[in-house]
């Protein structure tokens, strides 16, 4: 099943004593599949029309796989209990990602109730001291 969603991505990373919070709201497209969901939109760069980020997340029991590609280009492995490293190509350079899953929580939508995942993880950029980071987006079907 395909479906137009409308997501809601919020993140916030803590970093001692202060939090640092993104929201992206775009429409996106969730397929729904025997093996995973997918769910996939286009996230316009500092409201800049020409300069969009593709982004593609796949969403099994206990992993995620979120990869972007565009302005941006990362491929990030979330897997319960498990850590995993990737580059994170920006145009002003690549950082080294270690990350470590302490939980996912998936929801899928349905026909009464919006769809949430939220994934608790720790990152190290460049051998950097690890930040805690919270994901939580939540899609509905849009009308």
């Amino acid at each position: 099943m395909e479906y137009d969603i409308q997501l809601k991505l919020q993140t916030t990373i803590v970093d001692g004593d202060s939090k640092e919070k993104t929201v992206v709201e775009e429409p996106g497209k969730i397929y729904m599949k025997e093996h995973g969901d997918m769910i996939t939109y286009e996230e316009k760069v500092n409201g800049d029309q020409q300069a969009k980020t593709k982004n593609m997340i796949t969403i099994q029991p206990n992993k995620v796989l979120i990869r972007r590609s565009g302005t941006v280009k990362m491929n990030q492995l979330f897997h319960q209990g498990k850590r995993s490293e990737s580059v994170f190509h920006h145009p002003h350079g690549n950082i080294h990602m270690e990350t470590y899953t302490n939980s996912i929580d998936y929801q899928p939508c349905d026909e009464t109730r919006a769809g949430r995942l939220a994934i608790d993880y720790t990152v190290k950029l460049n051998g950097q001291e690890a930040r805690h980071h919270f994901l939580k987006l939540t899609f509905g079907k849009q009308e």
